[in-house]
């Protein structure tokens, strides 16, 4: 099959897993719309602090399997056929992930952030050292500071700086011959997308950093949002 076409598949297929949003359903199946609470987000941080730790744990691994799941099944079926860049196809059914979380067509394309799911899709890439280093930043990160927004946004920095070095220098699965160096660093600006539209998303967290209105881990707020807040602030 041409890989064009397997790309386009991939991407697709992995907006219709990505709309799923499992805070917005876990809300709705305990009789709220979770946006309308707390920080008006609809993912972990959001769904820990309105409806407690069951929730936050549920949004989490929905979030996180939505995408690892789909980035394995792709893993699995091209490793063998296309083994130089396989990668590249676990990347674009990953990004098909993190676009339908963030813009779900049922929402009014009003979804999510996509921490988690990216968290998946880098999972799925199955590259144990970066793994690593990167779950063990976060955990870093948001233990001595309390704030996931910081942990969340130097990981997505993190990823992309890691994947680019392991690119460059051989590590990954592409080639040496001219038509894999292209799909090399056609899978670099895949990374970049990824960390961008997360950044993008935690804008508003950004802002309230600097303000230091931004909420720490473990603070509860569940008030109502306005609805003015609701469009800029889902996770």
């Amino acid at each position: 099959m041409n890989t064009l076409y397997i790309r386009i598949i991939c991407f697709v297929c992995g907006y219709f897993c990505g709309i799923l949003e499992t805070g917005y359903i876990y809300g709705k199946l305990n009789g709220i719309d979770i946006r309308k609470y707390g920080s008006g987000n609809s993912g972990t941080t959001n769904a820990l602090r309105v409806l407690g730790k069951k929730a936050g744990l549920v949004v989490f691994l929905g979030d996180f399997f939505k995408a690892f799941i789909p980035c394995l099944v792709v893993r699995l079926i091209t490793q063998n056929s296309y083994p130089d860049i396989f990668l590249l196809f676990v990347l674009y059914i990953g990004l098909g992930v993190v676009v339908g979380h963030n813009f779900p067509f049922y929402l009014k394309f009003k979804g999510g952030k996509g921490v988690a799911a990216t968290a998946g899709t880098i999972a799925g890439l199955m590259i144990p050292l970066m793994i690593v280093i990167l779950v063990v930043l976060f955990v870093t990160v948001v233990a001595i500071t309390r704030y996931v927004s910081v942990g969340s946004i130097l990981l997505m920095i993190e990823f992309v700086a890691i994947y680019i070095i392991m690119a460059l220098s051989g590590k990954l699965c592409f080639g040496t011959s001219s038509s894999t160096k292209s799909e090399m660093i056609e899978s670099i600006i895949l990374a970049v997308i990824f960390a961008s539209m997360s950044i993008l998303k935690h804008r508003a967290n950004i802002i309230r950093l600097i303000h230091g209105e931004e909420n720490k881990l473990g603070e509860k707020k569940a008030a109502a949002v306005p609805e003015a807040d609701d469009n800029n602030n889902k996770a």
